[in-house]
């Protein structure tokens, strides 16, 4: 696969150099993104798909070191050989609630994922979105789910929640 690891450093600007040390370096990098007018703050991943064959990650409106922490919690489970399950439940992202990931349509790589896309050459890498509950329990896609928690975490799959809302 051609990655911009493969760029001539000389053609890259200086940011796209520090991208590419930090994947060089760490396995994958993690680009924060705060909220603004058109929606809450994100993070992502890129390097999970190239090192692991695993898609990279998006998680929106957690603190920018919680997001950290779990993108770094959820890399070395896949160093390990270890894998979240897409599309149920799981305990083994958080310490204290579920979280469920789901695929990200590609529709949406283009206004969240530009540093991958840039990596990668286009959209040719999958890419899952990690979405929590709120402190009752309710995911985004629950009837009982408060309108706060459906604005912090929008829907990026192919829509209605992968089919969640019909449960």
């Amino acid at each position: 696969m051609h990655t911009a690891l493969d760029a001539d450093p000389e053609k890259l600007d200086k940011h796209e150099r520090k991208f590419v040390a930090n994947i060089r370096d760490h396995g994958w990098f993690a680009v924060h993104v705060g909220a603004d007018a058109e929606g809450p703050g994100f993070a992502y991943t890129t390097g999970f798909w190239l090192k692991f064959g695993h898609p990279e990650l998006i998680v929106f409106s957690l603190r920018g070191q919680i997001a950290q922490d779990v993108f770094w919690h959820l890399y070395h489970e896949l160093e390990a050989g270890r894998r979240i399950p897409i599309g149920s439940e799981s305990g083994d992202v958080f310490k204290n609630i579920p979280a469920v990931l789901l695929p990200v349509a590609q529709q949406h790589y283009r206004n969240h994922l530009g540093w991958s896309r840039w990596f990668y050459g286009g959209n040719g890498f999958e890419c899952l979105q990690l979405v929590y509950p709120d402190r009752d329990g309710h995911f985004p896609w629950s009837s009982d789910a408060p309108v706060d928690i459906r604005a912090a975490q929008p829907d990026l799959t192919e829509g209605n929640w992968s089919g969640l809302c019909a449960r």
